[in-house]
């Protein structure tokens, strides 16, 4: 059963960013938009994750779960998803926050 994905990739390489647009719409710069089987959504993801390198990348796809959606990171980013009793809640790093004292 297909079902729609949204993908957001920050400072990925180039042949990563045609792979995503042979399957999905680039909605705007950077943001990938479509409707794919399971199969296709996880090879996707997996070469998105392998690929990704210094660049960031979320997935958002639906799920059976109580927020009807799940979401996967890959690369290093200043929030990060956090299970919080079944739900997916949103974390900032530490690091980010000591560093912004800092200045």
């Amino acid at each position: 059963m297909s079902s729609m994905i949204v993908i957001s990739a920050t400072a990925i390489p180039d042949h990563l960013r045609g792979a995503l647009s042979r399957w999905l719409l680039e909605v705007t710069p950077e943001l990938y938009v479509g409707t794919v089987s399971a199969r296709v959504r996880d090879e996707l993801w997996t070469s998105v994750a392998a690929c990704a390198g210094d660049g960031m990348a979320v997935l958002a796809h639906p799920d059976d779960n109580e927020q009807g959606f799940t979401l996967r990171t890959a690369g290093t980013r200043r929030r990060e998803p956090m299970d919080f009793d079944g739900l997916t809640l949103i974390g900032f790093r530490r690091e980010s926050q000591e560093m912004a004292n800092r200045l």
